[in-house]
């Protein structure tokens, strides 16, 4: 149901939605953390010495570090998960299988674990190898392997009449469930984000070169490719992490029907049409978000990837039904919370409602956020929400709201 909704927001409300951004912030050194660590792996990939360099393996991020709309995990116990991929240039589908292409990623990625001390093996993952880093470090990495495919890529969406302008990035990953996966073939699973990442830097638009411009003319120098100018921040990649927060409290309990965040990032993305605050991107995408979810001529739900037109974000849905069902209720619930606390005033309340949304951690610094700004002591909501599945089970009051308080 789209609602196409656009609330009166009172000045508490638009500035509690700033401060909620803000907090959910990660800060730049987890950015030049991982930085640091991904181009570190890719040095020691094209040492001297690395039985891999002649295919030029090259090492880049992709996923939420990437689109810079990483949020911080739920708990101390949960980690950062940093997706790169490792990408062999001088390699092609007809010379190695996936199988083979995994394990010559693996031995070098073992012998890097080992030369710098790092106790936790490699775990293997359906289409990554993952290296958990010590815990005080709180993150992993996830490298993908993968062979170059923009000219297949190019020449497949001509045949079928598709957009092309972002297909030249495209790649091919190993997946070890496909069942080509030990012999050689063209059958490969493939992905872009390099050209994801070109796609989502154009919908954030004039607002993000305009923030870029207003960093370099302060001196302050922004991030590097490929972690884009993680010291931007647009209100597009706001609103997201506003979304995936509400999103990972609502789900709490129920991971396996969580809407996955490629989706959330591109329907926000479609939704947003260069809105300069915050509040008035969140409102913009909660009302058009699903208007960009299709249907195929068979009745499945179809999202497509803008940088690969061909692929479609909800081919689980029809396999799934329930995931379809828990997107449409979590958009639902987002809309009715947010459209309840651009309607307070009394920033207490606000505090209360988005412990609710969004977690009692988060609210908390919003609420000395705003404390700190008016030079007034903070009233935290500890005990206000004694779990995470506790606050969806109990939503708020809303009565006693003194719009002037």
């Amino acid at each position: 149901m789209n609602v196409h909704m656009r609330p009166t927001i009172t000045p508490q409300a638009e500035e509690a939605l700033e401060d909620l951004a803000e907090s959910l912030e990660i800060s730049d050194h987890r950015y030049e953390q991982a930085e640091r660590r991904y181009k570190s792996l890719g040095e020691w990939l094209n040492r001297p010495e690395s039985t891999i360099r002649q295919y030029d393996p090259q090492v880049h991020v992709q996923g939420s570090f990437g689109l810079g709309t990483v949020t911080p995990p739920l708990t101390d116990a949960d980690e950062y998960d940093v997706d790169a991929v490792c990408e062999f240039r001088r390699l092609t589908k007809a010379e190695k299988t996936q199988a083979e292409l995994k394990q010559m990623l693996r031995v070098e990625m073992a012998a890097y674990a080992s030369r710098h001390n790092m106790n936790k093996p490699l775990e293997e993952h359906r289409r990554c190898w993952r290296q958990p880093y010590a815990e005080e470090a709180q993150f992993h990495i996830d490298v993908t392997p993968a062979v170059l495919s923009g000219g297949e890529l190019t020449q497949l969406l001509k045949a079928h009449g598709r957009d092309t302008r972002f297909a030249d990035t495209a790649i091919s990953i190993t997946d070890n469930r496909q069942p080509h996966y030990r012999i050689i073939s063209a059958l490969w699973q493939r992905s872009n984000p390099r050209g994801y990442l070109k796609w989502f830097l154009i919908r954030m638009g004039p607002v993000y070169e305009k923030r870029r411009n207003a960093l370099l003319q302060k001196g302050v120098r922004a991030g590097t490719e490929p972690i884009p100018d993680y010291r931007i921040r647009t209100p597009l990649q706001q609103a997201i992490m506003i979304l995936k927060r509400h999103r990972d409290i609502m789900f709490v309990d129920r991971s396996d029907d969580k809407p996955i965040s490629i989706i959330l990032t591109t329907l926000s993305a479609h939704a947003y049409q260069g809105e300069e605050t915050i509040a008035q991107a969140l409102f913009a995408i909660l009302s058009k978000m699903d208007d960009f979810i299709e249907h195929t001529p068979d009745g499945r739900y179809l999202i497509v990837n803008p940088s690969d037109p061909l692929e479609n974000f909800a081919d689980k849905w029809s396999e799934h039904p329930e995931r379809a069902t828990a997107f449409f209720s979590w958009l639902n619930q987002a809309r009715a919370d947010f459209a309840a606390i651009a309607a307070l005033s009394n920033k207490q309340l606000i505090t209360d409602y988005l412990a609710k949304g969004v977690g009692r951690d988060i609210a908390d610094r919003v609420r000395k956020r705003s404390a700190a700004r008016l030079g007034a002591p903070a009233v935290l909501t500890a005990g206000l929400v004694r779990s995470e599945a506790e606050a969806r089970r109990a939503p708020p009051r809303l009565d006693g709201d003194r719009r002037n308080a």
